[in-house]
């Protein structure tokens, strides 16, 4: 995930949950946070028990968060966020709480009469590779219910339109062929084959490396009969750290009518 898809994603986020931007560049933005953002997602508890105990003017955060810090001119400080910050995951474990799925309406110009939406599902999966090291990867597909076309960076796509979740007056919705659920499948099958596809490599050096300190771990009890019960513990940790994963999640998703 590139520094400009995390931002776009925060952009996103943070004005579909109302916030305002006080300073909004390609490499870092500051957002002015609601009462509920400021309690979800900045652990301030004992502030907020004591605000609402003596009736107090509430004062929320803001926060300024850099995708970019190469392009940094000005002294700011704030958060770096990266794909596998914590502060990004927070993000998206808060997307996932409040509701993963949208469904969302492309603008038109009123001197359009009546103007014909196509329905798309759109969903953004994060990949996750686990040994002793974490590679992570974030796709965004979006296949048209109408006639099954798919097409990758869907968000990228969106970020060039003006969507929101009114629909358009006197806006035609055309009925969808293929089911969202059936759509949702075919989009699974292609970050499964995107995912056989890949290069597996890291998996055969985890399982060298797993080979090699076990034979290190059985060099160091080479003649106990009776091994103790750290031992096993010992292997065990060292199976737990090599062993390959791969691990697919739905980060968010939507229906998103297009023209």
């Amino acid at each position: 995930m590139y520094p400009q898809q995390v931002q776009q994603y925060l952009r996103t986020f943070f004005s579909e949950n109302n916030c305002q931007f006080v300073n909004d560049t390609d490499h870092y933005l500051t957002v002015q946070l609601t009462i509920d953002m400021d309690k979800r997602i900045m652990n301030r508890p004992y502030y907020w028990q004591y605000v609402e105990s003596v009736g107090a003017v509430p004062c929320p955060s803001q926060l300024t968060l850099i995708t970019d810090q190469t392009k940094l001119k000005d002294n700011i400080k704030g958060e770096l966020v990266h794909f596998g910050s914590p502060r990004l995951g927070q993000l998206f474990q808060a997307t996932y709480e409040m509701g993963a799925f949208i469904q969302m309406f492309e603008q038109m110009e009123e001197t359009i009469n009546r103007p014909i939406l196509t329905p798309w599902l759109g969903v953004n999966y994060k990949i996750s590779y686990y040994s002793n090291q974490t590679k992570e990867m974030l796709h965004s597909l979006g296949i048209n219910l109408m006639n099954g076309n798919i097409i990758t960076d869907f968000h990228a796509s969106l970020s060039e339109m003006n969507i929101a979740s009114t629909m358009p007056k006197n806006a035609f919705l055309l009925p969808y062929v293929i089911k969202p659920v059936r759509g949702l499948e075919r989009l699974d099958g292609v970050v499964e084959n995107v995912i056989q596809q890949d290069d597996h490599s890291w998996a055969e050096q985890a399982k060298k490396r797993w080979q090699r300190d076990i034979r290190v771990l059985e060099f160091f009890y080479e003649g106990v009969e009776e091994r103790p019960e750290c031992y096993e513990m010992e292997k065990t940790a060292l199976q737990q750290q090599y062993e390959a994963r791969i691990k697919i999640e739905i980060i968010n998703g939507g229906l998103f009518y297009l023209k």
